[in-house]
């Protein structure tokens, strides 16, 4: 997910009143060898997929998440 869309899903929820936690991971880094950026660099590399962003709603809450991000969705269709 792209910074830009994940700041959007955030701000939907938010205006919804519902909680949210959000993971982010580093995709060009491993921990046990070094990162790939230090081996070979970042030329090429598209900073908005480097990070992988992971948004958690609730259980009880999912149903309703779930109906503001489709109509995110075919909003942004429109």
């Amino acid at each position: 997910m792209e910074m830009k869309r994940q700041s959007e899903v955030r701000d939907l929820l938010s205006q919804n009143l519902i909680d949210y936690k959000v993971t982010i991971t580093n995709l060009q880094s491993a921990p046990l060898f070094g990162s790939a950026r230090g081996r070979v660099g970042s030329f090429g590399i598209n900073p908005d997929y480097s990070y992988e962003y992971k948004i958690y709603v609730h259980k009880k809450d999912f149903e309703q998440a779930a109906y503001f991000l489709q109509k995110l969705r075919e909003y942004a269709k429109e």
